[in-house]
């Protein structure tokens, strides 16, 4: 198959899937959980890939993807805010600083830019670390983070530990799967440059890389601002889901959830995040709701069926997941429609290959 019909045939899939979500929310109430996994499923699909960039493609073991998605959550709901409502919302704080508001791409857009900002100011020192450390550093900075943003002296514009609220959000799935589609096929364009091949070159051998000439310093840099870029959009969408933003909910579990997700999908897959993200959501908060529940067959009652056991099957499940997919569902490939036709293929010729030996 050709790299053009491969790519129409993609686009063709791509336009589908659009069609297919756009129907389900004619057919479907609008507070239906299949709609509800599917919002939260493009977010986390886009943090996923944003993360996979840095600790897939070019090894940098980082933990500080809450923090990111918090800075983003709280620049997008400050500058968003309309300014009629700005004195109920900051009623502790007169009013707050900011006495403007930005329309709702500028908003996600300055949630990314801040982030990244922030990104190159912690970079600067803590990308010197490698593996443990700098896993370590950066998840403290993401608690850092959090507990600076809930100090009552930045309560002029994070609003202190109340809640933000009163910013645009979207009741349509169509805004973040758009919003995170346009964006992770940013990322791909990133991946497949030769800023992507420098990445991939560092994750492999740091030092054959400097040999053929790659600034090391400079392109780990840019992975983490490119990757904390597109966290602090993440956030953004993230506070529109939730209509309201603290910065208590922004745990290194969440963190973890994501780097899990990845794990899952496969490190070095832009696909496989993705895939895993709504597999994760959609079994954590929708397809595994009935084991939750007690259960009666007559008079017999079902038994381990309570509150609570949903996360412990849940938990098997990834642990099955962990140890026959080592590499997770997709590896480090990538599905396209040219590798199932070539599947195929070599499907098709093992069988002709069996039936002329006999």
């Amino acid at each position: 198959m050709s790299k053009k019909t491969n790519a129409v045939i993609s686009a063709v899939l791509l336009v589908a899937l659009c069609a297919f979500v756009m129907i389900l929310e004619q057919v479907l109430p609008s507070t239906h959980i299949a709609l509800t996994v599917l919002k939260k499923s493009c977010i986390y699909a886009l943090v996923a890939v944003s993360m996979n960039l840095l600790n897939g493609f070019t090894g940098l073991f980082s933990l500080g993807q809450a923090g990111f998605m918090l800075i983003g959550a709280y620049t997008y709901g400050a500058l968003t805010i309309p300014v009629a409502d700005r004195a109920s919302v900051y009623q502790y704080f007169d009013g707050g600083i900011i006495q403007f508001s930005v329309p709702v791409f500028v908003g996600l857009l300055a949630a990314g830019v801040v982030a990244a900002i922030f990104a190159w100011l912690i970079g600067l020192p803590v990308l010197r670390l490698k593996s443990d450390y700098l896993a370590i550093a950066t998840l403290g900075f993401a608690e850092i983070i959090r507990a600076i943003f809930q100090w009552d002296k930045l309560g002029v514009v994070t609003n202190g530990s109340n809640l933000l609220r009163k910013f645009p959000t979207f009741n349509s799935v169509m805004f973040p799967l758009i919003v995170s589609g346009v964006c992770i096929a940013v990322i791909v364009l990133v991946i497949n440059s030769s800023y992507g091949r420098a990445f991939r070159a560092i994750r492999d051998d740091e030092i054959a890389a400097e040999a053929m000439g790659i600034n090391l310093a400079k392109h780990k840099r840019m992975s983490f601002c490119i990757s904390s870029f597109f966290a602090g959009v993440g956030g953004g969408l993230l506070a529109m889901y939730q209509t309201s933003i603290q910065a208590s909910t922004f745990k290194s579990a969440m963190t973890y959830e994501i780097l899990l997700i990845v794990v899952i999908g496969g490190l070095g897959s832009v696909t496989g995040s993705c895939l895993a993200s709504f597999l994760y959501i959609a079994c954590s908060e929708w397809w595994l709701r009935f084991l939750d529940t007690e259960m009666y067959i007559g008079s017999f009652k079902v038994p381990f069926l309570r509150s609570g056991f949903r996360k412990v099957v849940f938990s098997v499940i990834i642990m099955i997941i962990v140890l026959f997919y080592r590499k997770g569902i997709m590896g480090d490939k990538e599905f396209s429609p040219a590798r199932v036709y070539n599947w195929f293929q070599k499907k098709k010729a093992k069988k002709a290959g069996k039936e002329a030996a006999k």
